[in-house]
């Protein structure tokens, strides 16, 4: 028996995942781009034991049964079947930034648990094989694999979707200022609100624009734009969510707060400062900005009522063993 320990960081999406080709596979239905989030993690740890006669998950130090045990276990049946393994795992988890309030956690969750359970399992899996591991876990773990800027090629199969770094951390100094409105678990799951992308008429001409906003961001990460990286950004986010608030039945992630600084993003930006919003599947809105001025607008988004706290990220590396 040998416990392994990873840890992975969550990602902000600036071209939004949002729908399936293929649920089982977790097969996206478009590309999308992001930037792992330096800072806040997920640590796991994974021991297959003899002695166990069934599954056992531990998150944030409190044993868990239900969906998310199932989830974990159908995850760990993948890789018990790649290394012809049939003992149990008892895993542990947990994570330094709100869970399920649109920040990410089931990528960061899922890339630690590919990661640190494969390597139990004695699997010596390239980046490329974790991130599509991890993919069928959670579609954005797939992200959490490589380092830095990071795009998701959505693939004709299992075999050729998955994520890949297009830039490291250190290419460009970009922040992300979380404005934290929620800390209360989203009441509709990604998972299950992806299920319903299709019921809306925008998901279509959403997903026919996809590769052009793909291309827009990713020359803008490449050239350091903030301008363009900004406008597309927003554009990404707000297709998004008009989907998920046209879908039958309609998600509505955001709450008051999450408009209050929406509003603010934009009156700062005309009075010169350079930054942009994009929301997740979840009411907290992250604020991109250079991080010369991260600062500043960490204390500005304090300001406004209803944001509970700010978290400021950076770009942050792969997945890793501890």
């Amino acid at each position: 028996m040998r416990i392994t320990t990873a840890i992975a960081c969550p990602n902000i999406a600036f071209i939004k995942y949002w729908g399936n080709r293929d649920d089982l596979l977790r097969l996206p239905s478009n590309g999308s781009i992001s930037m792992n989030l330096d800072g806040l993690y997920t640590q796991t740890h994974v021991i297959f034991d003899p002695s166990l006669a069934s599954d056992e998950l531990i998150l944030d130090g409190a044993s868990t049964q239900g969906p998310a045990l199932r989830r974990v276990s159908t995850f760990l049946d993948l890789v018990r079947e790649r290394a012809g393994l049939r003992l149990h795992a008892r895993v542990e988890s947990s994570n330094n930034f709100p869970m399920g309030a649109g920040i990410a956690s089931s990528a960061s969750a899922f890339a630690a648990l590919a990661l640190a359970a494969s390597t139990a399992a004695g699997l010596e899996l390239n980046e490329k094989d974790l991130s599509r591991l991890a993919r069928r876990g959670s579609g954005s773990a797939c992200r959490s694999i490589p380092g830095g800027f990071v795009e998701w090629q959505a693939g004709q199969d299992d075999e050729t979707s998955f994520a890949f770094s297009i830039a490291p951390p250190e290419h460009w100094s970009l922040a992300d200022c979380i404005a934290i409105v929620s800390q209360e678990h989203k009441p509709t799951g990604s998972a299950l609100g992806q299920a319903l992308a299709y019921t809306s008429l925008l998901q279509a001409p959403r997903l026919a624009d996809a590769p052009r906003r793909l291309e827009i961001c990713r020359r803008a990460i490449l050239d350091r734009d903030f301008s363009a990286f900004a406008e597309v950004v927003e554009l990404d986010s707000n297709l998004m969510h008009a989907v998920m608030m046209t879908s039958n039945p309609p998600l509505f992630y955001w709450q008051p707060a999450t408009l209050q600084v929406i509003q603010a993003v934009i009156q700062w930006r005309q009075e010169g400062q350079p930054l942009c919003y994009t929301i997740d599947a979840g009411p907290n809105v992250h604020v991109l900005c250079l991080e010369l001025y991260a600062r500043q607008v960490k204390e500005s988004l304090e300001q406004l009522p209803g944001v509970e706290k700010v978290l400021i990220a950076m770009p942050g590396g792969s997945a890793r063993l501890l």
